[in-house]
């Protein structure tokens, strides 16, 4: 008796960490489904190079698990012949990471995580091959309702709805990445503290987006930098599906920017984008939620490099508003609504001086925009994520 008693106080020691391989063929479906089932805390779930063909959404729902291919165009994930409409690869469990896989033409999501705190994606792609259409899946990688988030080294195109978005989650890094051919290239929504660097945004509808919405678990997004970036050449039409939000992203939009607060702007290249290289409005849309905040408050953007912009404008009225101003509109759009907006880049600014974000432009008053000078509200704190999550990657 005593000696199954000690047995059971014995705390049995860890299994070592395995890495699983799976390689492309017969029943790949099955087999990699299994290895991220059977996965423990610790292993390593190894694409093989090479074509899977699969018909069905894969998931992960163990903590602490690797998976990883031989890289974005050596092992490829293709979802084409997917016969549900779910994500590609869903993950719910923390301390995961993903990297060095393409995700192919999904019906859903490409990568989705759901409360997977200390999520990294790393060397990964998600690609709709066929080019923008409103039937592609809507985001490309999509972390929500997660804490410490990185994405690292990430390209998504031919997304419908965002390419790279990150969502009601806190301290969040988006870097070195590109999004192409989506309708929001990045977009951070109903977020708090997010560093959003090094990345390139371009032949979007809208280069980088942030944003905070009404009815959703968490609001009041705040503490985002958004620098050093290149989002240029955001012409590609929208073709989000009518009702969503990102439908009312007008074309050639650079950087816009959402009835969010503590927002600053800056050291980014903005260029060729038709409609603005930086837009600051208000929420437009109707809406009961009596805790949401339509407005923007404290917003700076400041030393940008901008390029050519406002040539091809692609919101309500906005011909028409450029016809009366010579044909073009300034680099920088505010429309005049929100407290403790700055701009401080060299380019024009325009002030559209509407009563409220959802008033359309025919009761805009548009002037050149001026703003207060004198010291910069203080700029957020940089984003600093838990040393295991960088080390992952190394």
């Amino acid at each position: 008796m005593k000696a199954c008693l000690l047995a059971l106080l014995v705390t049995a020691a860890p299994l070592a960490a395995r890495t699983i391989t799976i390689a492309p063929g017969p029943d790949a479906q099955g087999r990699l489904q299994s290895a991220l089932i059977e996965a423990q805390p610790g292993d390593t779930v190894q694409i093989g190079a090479g074509r899977f063909d699969l018909t069905d959404g894969l998931s992960l729902d163990v903590d602490k698990v690797t998976v990883r291919g031989a890289g974005p165009d050596k092992s490829v994930l293709n979802f084409n012949g997917q016969k549900g409409a779910g994500e590609g690869l869903l993950v719910t469990s923390k301390d995961v990471v993903l990297r060095d896989f393409a995700v192919e033409d999904t019906k859903g999501d490409g990568i989705k995580s759901k409360g997977a705190d200390r999520i990294v994606y790393h060397n990964v792609r998600v690609e709709w091959t066929g080019g923008p259409k409103e039937t592609n899946g809507a985001y490309g990688v999509y972390p929500v309702s997660s804490t410490d988030v990185l994405i690292d080294r990430v390209t998504v195109r031919g997304a419908s709805d965002a390419g790279i978005y990150v969502g009601q989650s806190r301290n969040i890094v988006v870097r070195d990445s590109t999004a192409e051919f989506n309708v929001a290239g990045i977009e951070i929504e109903n977020s708090y503290n997010a560093d959003v660097h090094g990345n390139t945004a371009r032949k979007n509808a809208g280069g980088i987006l942030v944003f905070d919405l009404p009815n959703l678990p968490q609001m009041g997004g705040h503490a985002i930098r958004v620098f050093g970036n290149r989002a240029v050449d955001n012409d590609t039409p929208n073709f989000a599906p009518k009702g969503n939000i990102v439908a009312s992203v007008p074309t050639g939009t650079g950087v816009m920017v959402m009835a969010n607060a503590d927002v600053h702007v800056f050291g980014n290249t903005l260029e060729n984008n038709g409609n603005t290289n930086v837009m600051l409005i208000g929420y437009k849309r109707p809406f009961t939620d009596t805790h949401y905040n339509p407005l923007l408050r404290t917003v700076v953007v400041r030393d940008n490099r901008h390029g050519r912009a406002g040539f091809a404008p692609s919101f309500a009225g906005g011909k028409e508003l450029a016809a009366a101003m010579g044909g073009t509109l300034p680099p920088v759009f505010w429309d005049g609504t929100g407290t403790g907006v700055v701009v401080r880049d060299a380019v024009p600014a325009l002030n559209l001086n509407l009563p409220s974000p959802d008033a359309p432009v025919a009761q805009a008053k548009p002037t050149p925009a001026t703003f207060p000078a004198g010291a910069l509200p203080a700029e957020p704190k940089p984003v600093v994520l838990p040393p295991s999550m960088e080390a992952a990657i190394k």
